[in-house]
């Protein structure tokens, strides 16, 4: 609908790379394009992490979205103990997502 409308798509990408690895295979396929949000480029998750060169990411070539988890590198990033920060509003007490 957007590209009918010709309005521009960026995604909304808080999750990481593999997710970030989703919106690009998306972007490369549409026209109307704009920008990819990310939070991660992959560093201690992907066996080659993304790069940006002159303001752009190069699309990955594998197979899937492109990408190879660092299984590895992975483990020593969430430990069994690894929960949710939980976050509270100081005035009335309710839950804080971000």
């Amino acid at each position: 609908m957007a590209e009918a409308y010709y309005a521009a798509i960026a995604p909304h990408n808080p999750l990481g790379p593999i997710s970030l690895a989703a919106g690009v295979q998306m972007a490369a396929s549409i026209p109307n394009f704009l920008c990819q949000e990310q939070v991660s480029l992959g560093n201690g998750y992907l066996k080659k992490p993304f790069v940006v060169r002159k303001g752009y990411l190069e699309l990955p070539t594998g197979p899937g979205l492109g990408i190879e988890l660092d299984e590895n590198a992975m483990a020593t990033q969430i430990g069994p103990d690894w929960k949710n920060p939980e976050a509270y509003d100081a005035d009335d007490g309710s839950v804080m997502d971000w």
